[in-house]
């Protein structure tokens, strides 16, 4: 173990002594800086959790062109090796982002989120977040700068971690697909409802639900009204929290 990542575990094991039934989650905020002028510009994000790609957001984002940042998985990179390759052929378009090594909540108590198991303790933290860049390393593209955790809540204690780790955590605005759970017309409101500075949440893994026709729908609406797209690389986030200071 590096004498970094013993600090960090070392430093979190002690407030996780101290208030580990105590610490509520928070579910941050992100947002970008305002255009100011014309239509305004929003940030559209999009996790890849698990499972598959959704061809109907992919190709409507590159034959539109539209910018995002795609937050991947080790468990979705290794079997989307070709959505990867489609990715990395458009580096304008596609940032691709660290969404952990498995998917598993960045919270240091064990606990459920969703129904999902959470990290439980500092060093499991640590781990799903190293492990998920070490994937993203091994696609050969840029390293990573943001970080997104499973069910983007999180324990206070392991935000500190993240950060100390030199990780922005992106949080966002609109929650545009309710998790894939909602149904397209629902998804396509919400999104084309985003206002300048918002960032928006997605997923691109889901390609047998309803909430992916949405999401084009939505992304094409916005379009249409003259709104700029940008990657969380290309504008001034600014995070609640703690996530981006």
């Amino acid at each position: 173990m590096s004498a970094v990542r013993k600090s960090l575990c070392a430093l979190a094991l002690s407030a996780w002594a101290v208030s580990a039934h105590a610490s509520p989650l928070v579910e941050p905020t992100l947002r970008i800086k305002p255009e100011d002028a014309g239509a305004g510009r929003v940030a559209l994000t999009l996790d890849a959790c698990g499972g598959h790609t959704d061809n109907r957001i992919l190709s409507a984002l590159v034959e539109n062109k539209i910018p995002a940042t795609i937050f991947v998985t080790g468990i979705w990179l290794k079997r989307n090796a070709d959505a990867v390759e489609i990715l990395r052929a458009h580096p304008d378009l596609f940032e691709l982002e660290n969404h952990g090594g498995r998917h598993i909540p960045a919270v240091d108590t064990p606990r459920k989120i969703y129904g999902i198991s959470s990290a439980g303790s500092p060093e499991a933290v640590v781990a799903e977040v190293e492990s998920g860049a070490a994937a993203l390393a091994g696609t050969g593209g840029p390293a990573p700068k943001w970080f997104r955790g499973a069910t983007a809540e999180y324990s206070p204690s392991a935000i500190a971690m993240i950060r100390k780790l030199g990780f922005k955590i992106a949080g966002f605005s609109v929650n545009g697909d309710g998790g894939s759970l909602l149904g397209a017309k629902e998804t396509a409101r919400r999104i084309a409802a985003a206002k300048d500075g918002d960032v928006i949440i997605a997923h691109i893994n889901q390609p047998t639900h309803a909430a992916g026709e949405g999401v084009v729908q939505g992304l094409l609406a916005l379009k249409q009204r003259g709104v700029t797209f940008v990657r969380l690389d290309d504008a001034d986030g600014v995070g609640s929290h703690g996530t981006t200071d």
